[in-house]
């Protein structure tokens, strides 16, 4: 397989087939990420790419899913999209599900039928980071969309039957719109009601603007009880007809996987007892991306 650059993957694909698309991210300015750091965004060749799908077809045969990557496949017009996708079900026919990062930018220059399109072509699900309901947070980190976009976009993946898991970020508002943060967060998500949400916790990377400015006291960093308490916050908040809610990503502090609506008190208790002193938190050492 041609890999290049900096690859990410969702933490559920960790054992799909990584077929990398594109390189890069299309947007490529939140100031807490440091991924692509560098990096010019671009879609491969067509001739990579098949060439990769003909290595897939020999070598992951066990693999009954695939992600294409890099940071928003999406992005990538429909005619090629959808080729990418044809040739994914006509020579790896095992493949049960296709998955790809989507932004609110690629989601709006897609029609719902385009969707739809993908979607009957073997399109399953898109991660979107979402990171915050709260406006003022997300125009501070660059996000390049506001709440009422988020919405929309994530609904428009939805109606057009393609699942939806969305990445929140705690911490992110730093501490004086921790509260707002978590609150207009747990709104968002009860509007846009994905299947799937995913809960991590800021960790700062060095290089980038957010860290930057922590150096220099712009902003503030959450202890671990803080960001529990507005993990606490943000699920009193989320109202979802259904779906998963997990906070088990490795830079949490205590690990949560909430089936909505049923597990939400107990996920509110547990998070008190924590506070309390009742559950150790995971040690500082413990935590990564």
């Amino acid at each position: 397989m041609h890999y290049e650059g900096n690859m990410i993957r969702p933490p559920s694909e960790a054992y799909s087939i990584l077929l990398q698309a594109t390189v890069g991210c299309s947007h490529n300015k939140c100031t807490f990420c440091g991924a692509y750091k560098g990096e010019r965004f671009k879609i491969k060749s067509d001739a990579i790419i098949d060439a990769d799908i003909d290595f897939a077809a020999t070598h992951c045969r066990r693999q009954r899913r695939l992600f294409i990557c890099d940071g928003d496949a999406l992005i990538i017009p429909q005619k090629r999209l959808l080729r990418i996708l044809q040739a994914i079900r006509q020579r790896l026919p095992w493949v049960t599900r296709v998955g790809v990062y989507a932004n609110t930018k690629s989601i709006r220059m897609k029609t719902p039928e385009e969707l739809a399109q993908l979607r009957a072509n073997g399109l399953g699900i898109a991660y979107m980071g979402v990171e915050s309901g709260d406006d003022v947070t997300l125009q501070a980190v660059h996000k390049g969309a506001d709440a009422r976009k988020m919405i929309e976009a994530g609904r428009k993946l939805r109606q057009a039957g393609i699942k939806l898991s969305i990445t929140v970020l705690l911490g992110i508002a730093g501490r004086q719109r921790s509260t707002p943060h978590a609150q207009a967060t747990g709104r968002v998500i009860s509007a846009i009601d994905p299947e799937y949400v995913g809960a991590l916790s800021l960790m700062l990377i060095p290089g980038t603007p957010l860290y930057e400015d922590y150096q220099v006291g712009r902003f503030e960093l959450l202890s671990a009880e803080a960001m529990l308490h507005e993990l606490g916050i943000m699920i009193a908040n989320t109202d979802m007809t259904g779906g998963l809610f997990h906070a088990n990503h490795a830079s949490n502090y205590l690990p949560l996987k909430l089936k909505m609506p049923a597990d939400k008190e107990h996920a509110l208790d547990l998070i008190d007892r924590a506070l309390k002193g009742e559950i150790t938190l995971k040690p500082e050492s413990m935590r990564a991306l």
